[in-house]
């Protein structure tokens, strides 16, 4: 394993894997577009819990761009509600470009909030006595998403200003049908171009995505910074219509929210389980980041986290959390191991699942070894109450041992219904190369005593450990087929 634990290497590797992908151009609207470096790249992923796994270019920032588009949106809604708001803009997706000049010509409005058309009107609904106080409003939202004050980037608003005759064309439009929520379409231009200024980085995505699948919460501060209600409304616009023409391919094949913005960024929020975002310059022909774009398609793939797929819901996935001092076995001890045991048993990690265990539960858990202190000698990973284990979890658990330093052995996971193997052998593969029991990986039994002993075995310095599941009886049977 190397040093950046095992979720972040995830993320390197993906990272470089896409690296040689140099397709795609950059947006030339405004020089602070046209001159970005065409290969950085930075991925990054927050969990609910404020844990931000980065990697890549995750420093440099970049302008929000129509990443922005969702939570002016969602300030409109916030102050007129949602029926005010589809007043003036619809929630269809547009099968258009997102700069397209369009209005529906069934419903007189701009088809969604995520085009252009829509997005002005959005701003314009906020509420505000200008387009300063509404873009500062924008501004605060943006910046309590995602945890720390946000910038206006002051040469790219006057750039964009400068150069904004379709957007111009556009507010003007929508004046004309009463779908603006100003009297002036240079007011909604204004306040538009200094919330696409908003400076940010990869992390910064991460964390506001992130706060959006918390339901507004932010995980880095604990703030409750949209409700909840807007929230699953502003969400459900962003999977129909965030990645504007190509919504449809988007939604069957990575089927999470999102949204893209020119300067090459792309945020995703998995709902109950984290956010996600990538950042690099080179766009498609859709005005989305080529390997973005890849990234978190990858991601979505390899770590189950397509909105639509159905599980069980709902209990905290880590029951409860102790050490062998809090939970030994019933093997009885001589004094000596026993005061050994109630000494030492600090050094070792138990750890008791429930319900359906998705990737961000076995996040916790590997987090939870890889934060342990130095002197960790054994785990026991308790299956029992488990009743869905998805490939990706089982996967990173496969993985678990890699994240403990030295050599051995020292992770039992009580698996007696097979979870594990199961849910790899639904992809065509056992371990899918995160390791298994003859290869590093984890020791696997049917039985929570026996995984307990062996563990303390391990804090006691004997190396001995149980035979794997299927490998010689078990509770007494007979070996497994």
């Amino acid at each position: 394993m190397t040093s950046d634990g095992l979720v972040t290497a995830h993320l390197r590797h993906v990272l470089e894997d896409s690296l040689a992908d140099t397709s795609g151009e950059r947006a030339t609207d405004v020089p602070q577009l046209a001159d970005a470096d065409p290969d950085l790249f930075g991925i990054a992923l927050a969990t609910l819990d404020g844990h931000v796994h980065a990697v890549g270019d995750v420093d440099v920032r970049a302008t929000l761009q129509s990443l922005s588009k969702p939570f002016a949106y969602a300030l409109a809604v916030a102050d007129l509600g949602v029926d005010e708001v589809r007043r003036h803009v619809d929630v269809e997706p547009s099968g258009e470009p997102f700069d397209a000049i369009s209005i529906s010509p069934t419903t007189d409005r701009p088809r969604n909030p995520m085009i252009n058309a829509g997005a002005l009107a959005a701003t314009s609904l906020v509420r505000g006595a200008d387009p300063d106080e509404r873009a500062e409003r924008v501004r605060a939202l943006c910046s309590g998403l995602a945890g720390r004050e946000l910038d206006v980037d002051e040469d790219a608003a006057a750039a964009e200003l400068e150069s904004g005759q379709r957007n111009r064309a556009i507010a003007h439009l929508l004046l004309a049908h009463g779908r603006l929520g100003v009297d002036d379409p240079e007011d909604a231009v204004r306040a538009y171009v200094r919330q696409c200024a908003l400076l940010v980085d990869v992390r910064d995505l991460a964390v506001m995505a992130a706060t959006l699948a918390g339901g507004g919460v932010n995980p880095l501060t604990g703030r409750r910074v949209l409700e909840t209600w807007v929230v699953r409304h502003v969400l459900s616009v962003m999977l129909t219509c965030g990645m504007y023409d190509a919504a449809g391919d988007w939604v069957a094949t990575v089927g999470l929210p999102a949204k893209s913005g020119i300067s090459g960024g792309l945020m995703a929020a998995v709902p109950a389980e984290l956010g996600v975002a990538a950042w690099s310059p080179r766009l498609d022909p859709h005005g989305r980041s080529v390997r973005g774009l890849a990234a978190v398609r990858r991601l979505s793939a390899e770590m189950d986290l397509h909105t639509l797929h159905v599980h069980r819901g709902g209990r905290p996935p880590v029951r409860s959390s102790t050490t062998l001092a809090d939970s030994p076995s019933s093997r009885e001890r001589g004094p000596e191991d026993a005061a050994r045991l109630a000494r030492d048993g600090h050094r070792s990690l138990v750890l008791a699942l429930h319900g359906d265990v998705l990737f961000a539960a076995a996040e916790r858990v590997v987090r939870a070894v890889e934060e342990s202190q130095e002197g960790l000698e054994a785990v026991v990973v308790d299956l029992r109450a488990v009743d869905e284990v998805v490939p990706a979890a089982a996967r990173l658990l496969r993985a678990l041992p890699r994240a403990l330093p030295g050599g051995g052995r020292r992770v039992f996971v009580v698996d007696p219904a097979g979870l594990l193997d199961g849910a790899l052998s639904t992809q065509g593969s056992r371990d899918d190369g995160a390791g298994g029991d003859d290869d590093g990986g984890p020791v696997v039994v049917g039985d929570v005593d026996e995984a307990l002993a062996a563990a303390e075995d391990r804090v006691l310095g004997r190396a001995d450990a149980p035979r794997a599941q299927g490998d010689a009886e078990v509770d007494g049977g007979a070996p497994r087929p």
